[in-house]
C-alpha cells in the first residue's frame, strides 16, 4: 500500500507529479502538502488522521490508529508548473511509437525495444526526434549501420516531435484512481524522467 500512487498538485490544484503513498505521508506530516478529499476540501496531516478510515479499504496501519491514504495531495506553497515540451526520452519515444518497431510494425514490450537512428550516427545522425524510432532486435540488427532504403526497409511514420506531453499515459501503466479524474481530465502535463542529449 505504501508503495501505491498519490496525485500532486500544485497550489492552483494543476497536477504536476505522481508520487509514492509513503512520500505523500511524509510531505503531510512535515506540512509541505495537504490531502484533498473528493469534494476539494484540504486537510493537514492531524485533521487527515481524524477522518474517519473505517468506510475505506485504502488505508494503513499506525501504532495507535488507521489512517486513510490521500490519493491527491496538494502542495501548499509550489505554484509552478511542468514544462510543456515533450522530454526527448527513451519512455516518451517508445510512447510515440506506442511500443511498435517502426519497421517491421509489431509491437512488443519495452524490454524488447530499443532505440534506432534512421540516418545513423556512423553517417552523421542526430539524436533527435525526427531521427529516433523505435526498433525491435531483429530489424535494428538487419538495419545495422545502412539508411533505411539501403537495407530495403520502409518506416511505418515519419518519426516527429510529438504535440502531447505523456503525463501518466495508459501504456505507463499507472493506475488511475477515481480520485484523480477531475484533475486530469482538462490538462496534459509533463511525465517525469530522465531526459535523452539531443546532438
Amino acid at each position: 500500500m505504501l508503495n501505491t500512487k498519490v496525485l500532486v498538485l500544485n497550489r492552483s490544484y494543476f497536477p504536476v507529479h505522481v508520487t509514492s503513498v509513503r512520500r505523500a505521508f511524509a510531505l503531510l506530516y512535515q506540512g509541505i502538502a495537504k490531502a484533498v478529499d473528493h469534494q476539494y476540501r484540504t486537510f493537514d496531516f492531524e485533521s487527515w488522521s481524524a477522518v474517519s478510515a473505517s468506510l475505506h479499504d485504502d488505508t494503513i496501519h499506525l501504532t495507535d490508529r488507521l489512517v486513510r491514504v490521500p490519493r491527491v495531495i496538494l502542495l501548499v506553497a509550489y505554484d509552478r508548473v511542468p514544462k510543456r515540451q515533450v522530454r526527448f526520452s527513451r519512455y516518451n519515444v517508445f510512447a510515440r511509437d506506442k511500443n511498435t518497431c517502426q519497421y517491421c510494425g509489431q509491437r512488443f514490450p519495452r524490454h524488447d525495444l530499443n532505440l534506432d537512428h534512421v540516418i545513423p550516427r556512423s553517417r552523421g545522425g542526430l539524436s533527435t526526434w525526427e531521427n529516433v524510432v523505435c526498433s525491435c532486435f531483429t530489424c535494428n540488427r538487419v538495419k545495422g549501420g545502412l539508411l533505411p532504403e539501403e537495407a530495403k526497409m520502409r518506416l511505418i511514420h515519419k518519426p516527429m516531435r510529438p504535440e502531447w506531453t505523456p503525463f501518466m499515459l495508459e501504456s505507463f501503466s499507472f493506475k488511475r484512481y477515481e480520485e484523480w479524474l477531475p484533475y486530469l481530465s482538462p490538462v496534459d502535463v509533463a511525465y517525469w524522467n530522465a531526459e535523452l542529449l539531443e546532438r
